[in-house]
């Protein structure tokens, strides 16, 4: 964990975990501000107010980078990959000494982020310690992806993510599965990794029992930021794209189509 002030310095996670009672004068606040995908033009008005006007920033490593123009004179606290819990927990324990914090989460902190995790490690202190929490959203990869694709969510669709760190693959697959019988548009989240490369093809074979094969399929990397570009493919093809965690996929229903470079899954306006 590194911590310091406009610029961050080397620190253990253990060294954030401790408040002096001397410095307690009641609990603070605590935001956890969604950042958008990436681009600051995504983010809220209000997210921008949020960390102006916070004392402490803190966050992953890359996310802060994102934030970098906004946060120079703020104190940051940034982790590593794998370290949301010591992050979390050393934004609860900085806030309970009264200062006000904002935990930066990528997209909308309630979608994948840090919304659940720093309600539930906040809770395990008494009602009168505890900061207050305030959650503030951000536009989410999905939504941001789907505009660059066109309107492939217009209908009923499912969020999955296929990362099995704290999912198990067997509850994946079940849940690919359900959500591709019932015909929902499914949006892949962490599609694959370099360990992880054949989770997305047991998904393909899956959704291909449902979907005919050339059903629509978009991937969206780096969604709103300079790397960003989009593939256009079909669900019998689009594993042979790059696909990576910076990936997010998108597979239509039984109605998506593709026209003009856009892909539409009708809501049946019957137009």
């Amino acid at each position: 964990m590194q911590r310091g002030n406009g610029r961050a310095t080397q620190d253990s996670p253990q060294d954030q975990s401790h408040v002096l009672e001397s410095d307690r004068h009641g609990p603070g606040t605590l935001w956890v501000v969604g950042i958008g995908p990436g681009s600051l033009e995504d983010m809220s008005y209000k997210a921008r107010l949020a960390i102006e006007e916070c004392d402490v920033v803190v966050g992953y490593h890359k996310y802060l980078e994102l934030v970098g123009k906004l946060i120079k004179n703020k104190e940051i606290i940034g982790t590593g990959m794998m370290q949301e819990v010591a992050r979390c927990q050393a934004a609860v324990q900085v806030a309970m000494s009264g200062k006000k914090v904002a935990v930066v989460s990528s997209g909308d902190p309630g979608i994948y982020g840090m919304a659940g995790l720093v309600l539930e490690l906040t809770q395990k202190y008494p009602q009168d310690k505890r900061p207050e929490v305030r959650v503030v959203p951000g536009i989410s990869a999905v939504s941001a992806s789907a505009a660059i694709l066109g309107a492939p969510l217009m209908h009923d669709f499912a969020v999955i993510s296929l990362s099995n760190l704290l999912t198990a693959w067997e509850v994946i697959r079940a849940r690919v599965e359900m959500a591709a019988k019932a015909d929902f548009v499914l949006a892949l989240y962490n599609p694959k990794s370099k360990r992880r490369t054949q989770g997305i093809e047991e998904v393909r074979e899956i959704v291909l029992q449902y979907r005919s094969a050339d059903t629509p399929v978009g991937i969206v990397h780096h969604a709103t930021r300079e790397e960003e570009n989009q593939v256009l493919s079909t669900l019998n093809e689009f594993t042979k794209e790059h696909i990576d965690m910076f990936s997010l996929v998108i597979i239509g229903n039984s109605q998506t189509y593709i026209k003009d470079g856009k892909m539409i899954t009708p809501r049946g306006y019957g137009v």
